[in-house]
């Protein structure tokens, strides 16, 4: 028999049981508890509804919620946006209308605006640091921090990351109820989650949900591992807990995800984990910024052709693309096409942790890589530092002298040999550049403008060379490291 269980109907059927806790336990610490005896945590237990199948099972959050309320705030915010030339000028309606009833163009100033913006936090220390998002705080001239108990405090910006969203701000508070933190690697897809926060600015609004999803990663970011939940976010959740069923921070919600555009909730939710956030909290509460380790390369993931054509047995670690000059990377003598395996024996089981790793480390420190070379493996020591910055590049123009040349149909290239006015822009030594790419070439991605500096790890600087290399590819696949504009990336060609 099919059957249905809505929200409202299982909330109305369950009979919740406490399961033996504490105040501790739970995830909140209190110098003003109410009482010293253990007080209930909460485990889901439900009665099965009538015609459904045994063991169903739903939380009940209400004493965790009374439990961790108090140590999450409410965070208002105040910016001022300036003020300047409001003409109009570039208003065709408004010059439509000037024109036509023959007034002159007279530019106004517009004065500065006060804008207003609300977020969420929590308490992580009994006298008054809260942790938010880094976009909550962000150039802010005021932020104001609102207590269950209704009390208000301006609170002080201790320090801000925008690369993993975290910011530290500080209170004149004591005795201020403060919240546990958690394990984010113990946590499990399925889990029931919690979060406590401020959504268009209504305080203390609970959301519950399950992990959906764990180290998530976004095309524009690849040094934090999303949690991503089913939890409702909306603008105000930014900078809120989440809680496991301990009571115990898990994750900083973070952002949504939607097709639409609007900043509403629509299923898909992200949060920083707490470890990664504490680690950030570390630095800004020592120094009041972020300093973080630079290998000085730069690397794509390794798929199923790539890893084929470097002969591993399956698709892992982090293959290297460019070695910045000069960098600890280029010191301790790391090569474009080796793979990064290991670092201090962690391994890169998705390419975006290598970013993540290092960039935990500080300048200055010196880590043992695990790299694959030539079909074995080697370990490397490099000292971390800052990136000196890569040279720009982009697609050049062709000299009226220049010579194109078709490489063999089956591979769709048609390419000439770099100028060196060309070389000396993309700061490297030589390489060919495609006029066109269709068939195979397109399929795989490549396109007009396109510089192919290597082929099967040797590098061509003449047509005749990447013929030979062609010629001598084996297992129908060339590989070929490609710059585009600033970024390179290997690219596995088909020749059969």
């Amino acid at each position: 028999m099919q059957w249905t269980l809505s929200r409202s109907v299982l909330v109305a059927s369950i009979a919740a049981v406490a399961f033996a806790g504490c105040l501790q336990d739970s995830g909140i610490n209190s110098s003003h508890a109410g009482s010293t005896s253990p007080s209930p945590a909460i485990l889901a237990s439900a009665a099965a509804a009538p015609n459904a199948p045994t063991g169903v099972t739903l939380p009940n959050f209400a004493d965790l919620v009374e439990q961790v309320g108090p140590a999450v705030v409410n965070i208002s915010v105040t910016s001022t946006q300036k003020g300047g030339d409001d003409s109009f000028a570039d208003d065709p309606f408004y010059d439509f209308i000037r024109r036509f009833q023959g007034m002159p163009q007279q530019p106004r100033n517009r004065p500065d605006r006060i804008q207003r913006g609300v977020g969420s936090g929590f308490i992580i220390t009994s006298d008054g640091y809260v942790m938010t998002n880094h976009h909550v705080v962000e150039g802010a001239d005021e932020v104001i921090v609102k207590l269950t108990d209704k009390r208000e405090f301006k609170a002080k910006v201790i320090g801000s990351d925008e690369r993993t969203d975290v910011a530290l701000i500080k209170i004149d508070a004591t005795g201020l109820p403060f919240l546990k933190m958690g394990n984010p690697d113990k946590s499990r897809v399925g889990e029931w989650v919690i979060a406590v926060g401020s959504p268009l600015g209504l305080d203390n609004t609970v959301t519950a949900g399950i992990i959906s999803a764990k180290a998530r990663r976004l095309p524009d970011e690849s040094f934090v591992p999303f949690i991503q939940t089913d939890v409702a976010i909306n603008p105000g959740n930014s900078g809120g807990p989440l809680f496991n069923m301990n009571g115990e921070v898990i994750a900083i919600n973070s952002r949504l995800i939607n097709n639409s555009g609007a900043a509403s909730y629509a299923g898909i939710s992200l949060a920083i984990p707490i470890d990664v956030a504490m680690k950030v909290k570390d630095q800004l509460l020592k120094t009041g910024k972020v300093i973080r380790g630079i290998l000085g390369i730069t690397f794509q993931p390794v798929d199923a052709d790539l890893a084929k054509s470097l002969g591993l047995d399956k698709a892992e670690g982090s293959a290297v693309t460019n070695v910045t000059k000069g960098s600890g990377a280029d010191k301790a003598g790391l090569k474009v096409g080796d793979v990064i395996m290991q670092v201090d024996g962690t391994k890169i089981d998705d390419p975006s942790d290598l970013p993540r790793i290092i960039g935990e480390r500080p300048p200055g420190d010196t880590v043992t890589l695990k790299v694959w070379r030539n079909k074995s493996m080697l370990t490397v020591k490099a000292t971390l530092g800052a990136s000196p910055g890569t040279a720009s590049g982009g697609k050049g123009s062709k000299p009226d002298s220049s010579k194109e040349e078709k490489l063999p149909s089956k591979l769709g290239l048609s390419v000439r040999a770099l100028q060196p006015e060309e070389a000396r822009r993309l700061d490297v030594d030589g390489g060919l550049v495609l006029e066109s790419a269709v068939g195979a070439a397109a399929k795989a991605g490549l396109h007009e403008g396109d510089v192919i500096l290597m082929a099967n790890g040797q590098p061509v600087t003449t047509v005749d060379a990447l013929r030979q290399q062609i010629a001598n590819t084996k297992g129908g696949k060339l590989l070929i490291l490609i710059q585009r504009g600033e970024g390179r990336a290997f690219v596995a060609l088909p020749t059969d």
